[in-house]
């Protein structure tokens, strides 16, 4: 099942990806011209429905009966719904699975098999379903079907091998630490890794070289030798992978990593990279070293240097850095340790001492941190009044929205938002998107229609409803300031390139870690030898803009970094500096 990748706290990756985004022209990548609002011949697309929240809406019917009127729909209305989508159907299924309705999601996969009888995921998603009910022999049959039209699903593969030999046992993350495979195993691995880059991704060579490519590859391979492990082979795979310059291509950010690494080989400091320097954030007193001192060696390797090594193994869009530095300052405790070959001891070299203190590599470290530097709204949405109610700010953490599960609710909180701004006469909107790591292309049209005075394309030639955002009545006309940061990912890039585009509002923060010109969608492969798991982007998007560079984020009208007091402090620097900047 494509949607359900084995890496843990997934979830978060599902946000990188833009579903339903439509596949551009892999060789030029151009975008069809002439979709404008203010042209004469300027009129509305049709819109086609979506067939799984036309089912979903009806729980009034019987799973037959949903089923009945999807094929009467089919019939009498082909071109009115999504028929064609089987994305959202599969979603909807599965829905229906998580919600402990295994009967009802069995007769939607084979609803989706008959209509797709050619792809293989609809196999694989029947024989998890016929697995829950206990079937097992039907279970085998269809994980058969879908491995014969898919070699590269080995869901499907490791799934048959269960069913055949149950006592059958994979080896933990944590135990392929310090596995070694041999070094033509690696090797082999590394060449299929690479070919499978290319392969898949519809963009592989659009901000690297494959003269670059074959060179790092080749570089890799020489490093490689008996006694490798398998810790030290998923560092050399990832700096290839990050070559491709993909948001939507890696390992699972640095999932892997971290559940491989043993609690005591975690570099055992709180730390935050600012502006190109590392400060400390917590107190180290066995060390003698107090928040706020300076780090600027790490191990004899100056934290540039340090800082640099680690950002050639993470993957971004383009040559965006900010999104770098968030996934650093994130994970630094497991990212640390891989670059200087997981020492048992760091010496650390503060600017104000005169000589390196020791340190031990600790498990009191603990899990990554994901402190942002800024109040975040712990909930779905948020929306927060300032300045006796004249300045709404509406904080939206995802648009991890679907039509086929819960748009309405992000919708009817959109509608529901924007009517008491309304009442409230608020003068000044503030829509904090940092951290948004992307969602549905819906949710996004979704916002642009409440802040837009025209009609403009989306999607160009899109057949669905993400094709043309159409203004709300009542929408807000006050003045509008967009808040950004390098976690903004995927859709996020599409909503604010066309926010910069049509100049919907003022942008405050750092370059965005996304843009117009978004790959997404997934494809899960595992190398032969080491089981290595990866996902590979495997469909290109690009909203309509005119001349936004493909390489860069989004860029804010006003750049505004937090230092590190303020940081200490507490204190929101963007949202302070947006406060101050109209009045």
């Amino acid at each position: 099942m494509k949607y359900v990748p084995r890496f843990p706290l997934l979830p978060l990756l599902c946000t990188l990806l833009c579903f339903n985004c439509l596949t551009q022209d892999k060789e030029t990548n151009r975008i069809p011209t002439g979709y404008a609002s203010d042209d004469p011949g300027f009129a509305p697309p049709t819109i086609k429905k979506s067939i799984a929240q036309t089912l979903q809406g009806r729980p009034d019917l019987s799973i037959d009966e949903q089923i009945a009127l999807y094929r009467r729909l089919r019939k009498e209305d082909p071109m009115g719904y999504n028929f064609d989508n089987e994305d959202e159907m599969t979603m909807y299924g599965y829905r229906l699975l998580w919600n402990d309705e295994p009967d009802k999601a069995l007769q939607i996969f084979k609803l989706i098999v008959e209509v797709f009888p050619e792809s293989s995921n609809p196999y694989d998603s029947l024989g998890e379903a016929y697995l829950v009910l206990g079937d097992s022999l039907r279970a085998l049959k269809n994980y058969n079907i879908s491995l014969k039209i898919n070699p590269e699903n080995f869901n499907a593969e490791d799934q048959i091998a269960r069913i055949q030999n149950p006592g059958i046992k994979f080896p933990s993350l944590s135990e392929k630490f310090r596995m070694q495979y041999g070094a033509a195993a690696y090797r082999e691995d590394l060449v299929e890794l690479g070919e499978k880059l290319l392969k898949y991704h519809p963009h592989a060579l659009k901000f690297t070289t494959l003269e670059e490519f074959q060179r790092t590859l080749n570089a890799k391979q020489r490093l490689i030798d008996e006694t490798t492990t398998f810790a030290e082979f998923a560092w050399h795979c990832s700096e290839l992978i990050a070559l491709i310059k993909c948001s939507h291509t890696g390992m699972g950010s640095f999932f892997l990593e971290s559940e491989m690494l043993p609690p005591d080989r975690r570099f055992p400091l709180r730390v935050r990279l600012i502006e190109n320097e590392l400060y400390l954030t917590k107190d180290a007193p066995e060390a003698g070293i107090i928040t706020k001192d300076r780090i600027v060696a790490i191990n004899g390797e100056s934290v540039p240097d340090l800082v640099q090594d680690v950002f050639r193994h993470m993957q971004s869009q383009g040559n965006v850095s900010t999104s770098k530095v968030h996934s650093f300052n994130r994970w630094s405790s497991v990212l640390i340790p891989y670059a200087l070959d997981f020492p048992e001891h760091f010496e650390i070299q503060i600017a104000s001492h005169p000589k390196p203190i020791a340190i031990s590599a600790s498990a009191s470290a603990g899990a990554p941190t994901m402190d942002a530097p800024y109040t975040t709204c712990m909930k779905d949405f948020c929306l927060d009044w300032l300045d006796a109610k004249k300045t709404a700010v509406l904080t939206l953490p995802s648009f991890n929205f679907y039509p086929w599960n819960n748009l309405d609710l992000f919708e009817e909180f959109l509608d529901s938002s924007f009517a008491q701004i309304r009442e409230n006469t608020t003068e000044k909107l503030i829509i904090d998107l940092r951290g948004n790591g992307g969602g549905s292309p819906q949710a996004g049209v979704y916002l642009l229609r409440h802040l837009t005075e025209k009609p403009f394309v989306y999607f160009p030639q899109a057949d669905n409803d993400t094709q043309t955002v159409q203004p709300i009545e009542n929408r807000f006309g006050g003045k509008v300031l967009f808040l950004i940061d390098g976690d903004g990912k995927s859709t996020t890039g599409h909503v604010m390139a066309l926010v910069k585009e049509h100049k919907l509002g003022i942008i405050v923060g750092e370059e965005l870690g996304s843009n117009h010109f978004c790959t997404a969608g997934q494809t899960l492969l595992r190398l032969k030898n080491t089981r290595l798991e990866f996902y590979v982007a495997n469909t290109a998007s690009s909203v309509l803009v005119k001349s936004l560079p493909d390489d860069r984020g989004i860029l804010p009208d006003f750049a505004i970094n937090q230092d590190i007091d303020d940081y200490l402090n507490g204190i929101d620097t963007v949202l302070k500096y947006a406060m101050e900047l109209v009045p």
